[in-house]
């Protein structure tokens, strides 16, 4: 686990430990959130989020209205209607399904709606491929949504915990998804640690309908028409505000730290203040990269890496920081940046972050299998100078760039 563990006589809230996949731990999240509305439409590898939903309203362990939609596009109108009159809301989709709510998600942006999304990531079709990589979620980032990525069940469980308490804060109301590697952490079993009494997670994100909304007393207009005279400026409030949560996502991790136990950080460092080399990547490989820092180290090559958690808002001030020194970076990217300057979309941003070219790798591309002696052996090139930067490589792929 990358989260930052608080020392025991820090944590004032009761745990239990139990087992649960990454599915069925976002699910329970969203149940001790007091999620109101939920809609959604099963989509592989998301499904057992929204079955599950559905049991605890059912069994009447959630009292929410769930309202089982014929599609994507319809499941984000419904909870964009049903934030727009104040409810806490969720929905949860992969790949296509995302797309094809497409159209909505600007809308949930432009109206300052606090929505919170699911997503078992999934590459996109074609060829049909159910199973994950990168592909849906890193088209979100131009849309002014929150961006979470997770690492493992337990990170998945408590980010959709803080996703509720930084977008229903009065300084962001902006909607917010929290993705998480489609398999490998939604259907794998882990542990997970919750707290013994739920209502301790509605005392840390009590539900604060703060956000603008319909009033059948005070009848008025969301979402109306914005004329070249107003658009931007009413756009740029979103602008600002996505920019100003850095600061509140700091707050909620580091508060939910204390209460809970365990924060995250916008990113998860590690081994970096000497570093030569560093790796970054997101979601579930991340363990497979530290475990090739730690074999780099114990041969003499000062290796690091770094894990993106949020990236949208971008965190480029404190990316520079732990990145600024280092000679070699080698970004592990999962999704492809189809015709950009860099194959990889973090790969991209991170060299216009430190103003240099960066390593540029391709991994877990609908799936493929990797492990750590690839990624070890892709670090080697890196540092030996059989790798340039700037330069599109692939770990796994047959007939690649390697």
């Amino acid at each position: 686990m990358s989260a930052q563990l608080i020392r025991e006589k820090e944590k004032i809230i009761k745990q239990k430990r139990i087992a649960l996949t990454g599915n069925h731990a976002v699910a329970l999240a969203v149940k001790m959130a007091r999620a109101e509305v939920i809609a959604a439409y099963p989509i592989t590898p998301q499904t057992p989020v929204v079955e599950k939903l559905a049991e605890y309203v059912n069994n009447g362990e959630l009292d929410a209205e769930y309202i089982p939609v014929e599609a994507e596009h319809s499941a984000m109108s419904a909870v964009i209607g049903a934030s727009a009159m104040g409810a806490r809301t969720f929905t949860e989709t992969s790949s296509q399904g995302l797309g094809h709510m497409y159209e909505n998600l600007p809308i949930a942006v432009g109206m300052r709606l606090p929505i919170i999304m699911g997503m078992a990531v999934r590459t996109y079709s074609a060829p049909i491929n159910v199973w994950g990589d990168y592909s849906d979620v890193m088209s979100m980032r131009e849309l002014g949504w929150i961006i979470y990525i997770t690492q493992n069940a337990q990170e998945a469980f408590d980010t959709i915990i803080q996703a509720y308490r930084v977008a229903e804060d009065s300084r962001v109301h902006l909607p917010a998804v929290v993705a998480y590697d489609g398999f490998w952490t939604s259907h794998v079993l882990q542990p997970l640690d919750v707290p013994e009494d739920e209502e301790e997670v509605i005392r840390f994100a009590p539900i604060t309908r703060s956000w603008v909304k319909l009033d059948l007393d005070n009848p008025a207009q969301l979402g109306a028409v914005g004329t070249p005279e107003w658009y931007w400026e009413i756009r740029w409030q979103a602008v600002e505000a996505l920019r100003g949560s850095t600061k509140v996502i700091e707050e909620v991790d580091n508060e939910f730290g204390r209460r809970f136990g365990r924060r995250y950080g916008l990113v998860s460092p590690y081994m970096l203040d000497d570093a030569e080399i560093a790796i970054v990547t997101y979601g579930s490989v991340y363990g497979l990269v530290k475990k090739v820092v730690n074999k780099l180290r114990s041969e003499g090559v000062r290796a690091g890496a770094l894990r993106l958690r949020v990236i949208r808002p971008w965190p480029g001030d404190l990316i520079a920081k732990y990145l600024g020194n280092v000679d070699k970076i080698m970004v592990i990217d999962r999704t492809i940046n189809h015709g950009g300057p860099l194959y990889g979309p973090m790969a991209t941003e991170i060299a216009a972050t430190v103003q240099r070219p960066v390593y540029n790798v391709l991994a877990t591309i609908g799936m493929r299998a990797i492990d750590s002696d690839m990624i070890y052996e892709a670090a080697m090139k890196v540092y030996r100078g059989l790798w340039a930067p700037g330069v599109p490589y692939t770990v796994g792929l047959r007939g690649g760039y390697e």
